[in-house]
């Protein structure tokens, strides 16, 4: 009897700290997803095209690359988590070249990501000034994932434009 109560006491703390989590995770799990199609989509262009924009003052491929990995930076500071030392976010959109494209985004992906995982549940509905709007916690891990969204369906329309077809869609 003993064995079993403490069995069912372990997994009634299991399912509780899986219920306390299952925000962040199930947020995690569409934002990966995200994060590698547009990944998958950003090699699939070529390093000329990372300079191709649809018109004058529209940002490139490389540029809305780097604008998503700013704004994971930026909207990680807002919900508590400053970018790592070394990333100067205020220049990403600086940086030249495909591959260094790719690595500032893939690791701004990682960092958002591992920081979404730590937003306490009993915080979530917390205030939040994004500079932009005043929304709660939860509010702010969802924009994360939708502007990821944003920009991957941005990214879709441009390499459609350049004859890439995007890698999970072949």
């Amino acid at each position: 009897m003993k064995k079993l109560s403490l069995v069912v006491l372990f997994l009634t703390a299991t399912v509780t700290l899986a219920q306390e989590t299952l925000v962040q995770s199930t947020i995690q799990g569409m934002l990966t997803h995200n994060q590698g199609q547009v990944i998958s989509l950003a090699e699939a262009f070529s390093e000329e095209q990372y300079d191709w924009r649809p018109a004058e003052g529209i940002r490139s491929v490389g540029e809305s690359l780097l604008h998503i990995a700013g704004a994971n930076y930026y909207l990680a500071s807002k919900l508590g988590f400053p970018p790592p030392e070394g990333v100067d976010v205020m220049n990403l959109e600086k940086i030249k070249g495909k591959d260094n494209v790719l690595a500032a985004l893939k690791k701004s992906n990682e960092f958002v990501l591992e920081k979404v995982a730590l937003v306490e549940t009993d915080k979530l509905g917390e205030e939040v000034d994004f500079g932009f709007g005043k929304f709660n916690r939860l509010s702010g891990l969802l924009i994360v994932l939708e502007h990821n969204g944003e920009h991957k369906g941005q990214l879709i329309a441009y390499a459609r434009s350049n004859g890439v077809t995007p890698p999970w869609s072949k």
